[in-house]
């Protein structure tokens, strides 16, 4: 099999927000192909599961209830126009301001040794 080198479609500190459930998030990390376990890969309902050969996304993410981190394939990810914020309390962890007009969160400047 030849894989398929994709670019990216959303980029860190993109606001963005699933396809088919309710929560949002900010991208902090992005891998370019699947890179999670298997046993969590094995707990997606077969019907539901994405291709692995595509982006995965790691959201700092918030629903209506709590914040947590989740981990994302690119096709059910849709860019967030809400222009709110994300109240995910790591924010000030990876990023240091919040562009309501971009959607986006400046990360900060990890070079710092």
């Amino acid at each position: 099999m030849i894989a398929i080198n994709r670019q990216a479609r959303f980029g860190i500190g993109q606001v963005v927000k699933h396809r088919l459930f309710p929560f949002r998030g900010v991208i902090f990390d992005v891998d370019p192909t699947f890179s999670n376990t298997e046993e969590w890969w094995d707990s997606i309902p077969e019907e539901t599961r994405p291709s692995k050969d595509q982006p995965f996304y790691h959201l700092l993410a918030e629903n209506e209830e709590t914040e947590y981190i989740a981990y994302v394939s690119e096709q059910n990810l849709l860019a967030d126009d809400t222009g709110d914020p994300v109240r995910h309390p790591q924010i000030p962890e990876f990023f240091e301001t919040y562009d309501p007009e971009k959607h986006t969160y400046l990360p900060r400047d990890s070079a710092t040794h």
